[in-house]
């Protein structure tokens, strides 16, 4: 996982939020849904773990290019985490299945050495069975915030949904529907600790709030290895705000100010201050190292 602090919030940051490693706290993502090979009803609604054997690309996926490096981070997120967002795969023959979705995940998948991988399997021609199929799962009790944001997405992808239509589908109004889709774009690593209850969706949607992924996850681990409430994480967040806040830009100063230090300072160098407030109230402090220097710049001004 990425671990650079952006935006100059690097310093103080370890002070605020410590380092302590969590990782004996956090177990890899396990999916209780049937094997693909188990005797059980099966429906699109599903997560399947299936055979890295019987998994076949897609020959008419238009990516072709892979960056190795997200490859590899994405890999090593997988064999800590397990993978959080599962493919999705159509049947293409016995024991054959072909993505449809997630082909990088699966790459990683590989690359992490995992023999079985959670994938859902629709029927792509059936997009209303796989439409009510997908509704009825998001009605479960059971479903953890991912899993429903997970859900919602699927429907706008696999059914060509938008999210009003989505929303109405699922008896949810739109606000409710993009917040909870707004938790897709958490890092693994948070995703992670909410799908498995170390967080709440209260503490994600005040880690939405951070733009660097990098302070997301280092919040992260503080709330797991803390126990913060959601009100102390709100004050962590202002007190790394108020520790790294930049100074504002000096306002451009009028030319007649310009002027004034410009003809000044030919008597006294660099040894001129000059404050002054929007509402143009101010000070001018003249540093001077001699009598002479002062009746030089006196006769001068009487001139």
């Amino acid at each position: 996982m990425a671990n650079k602090i952006q935006h100059g919030l690097g310093k103080g940051l370890g002070a605020l939020l410590g380092g302590e490693e969590i990782g004996e706290l956090r177990k890899p993502v396990a999916y209780i849904n049937k094997e693909v090979a188990g005797n059980r009803p099966q429906t699109t609604a599903d997560v399947l773990r299936i055979p890295v054997s019987m998994i076949e690309p897609n020959p008419f996926q238009p990516r072709t290019a892979f960056d190795n490096e997200a490859l590899k981070e994405l890999s090593d997120s997988i064999r800590t985490l397990g993978l959080i967002q599962p493919i999705t795969v159509r049947k293409s023959g016995q024991d054959r299945y072909q993505i449809i979705s997630g082909e990088r995940r699966f790459r990683a998948c590989k690359m992490a050495g995992l023999d079985m991988v959670p994938a859902y399997v629709r029927d792509a021609d059936d997009q209303g069975m796989l439409e009510m199929a997908i509704v009825e799962n998001i009605q479960r009790e059971n479903l953890d915030p991912i899993e429903i944001a997970l859900s919602y997405q699927r429907l706008i992808d696999e059914c060509n949904l938008t999210q009003e239509q989505m929303a109405q589908r699922v008896g949810k109004n739109r606000v409710s529907v993009t917040n909870q889709l707004r938790l897709l774009k958490l890092p693994a690593k948070v995703q992670h600790d909410l799908k498995v209850g170390l967080i709440s969706v209260g503490h994600a949607k005040v880690l939405l709030g951070v733009e660097d992924p990098a302070v997301q996850e280092e919040l992260c681990d503080k709330i797991v290895r803390g126990g913060l409430s959601v009100r102390q994480l709100e004050d962590r967040i202002r007190a790394i705000g108020r520790e790294e806040k930049p100074r504002p830009e000096p306002a451009e100063l009028p030319e007649v100010y310009y002027r004034l230090l410009e003809n000044i300072g030919r008597y006294f160098g660099d040894n001129i201050s000059l404050k002054r407030s929007e509402s143009g109230r101010g000070s001018i402090t003249i540093k001077f190292d001699s009598d002479a220097q002062m009746s030089e710049f006196l006769k001068a001004f009487e001139k």
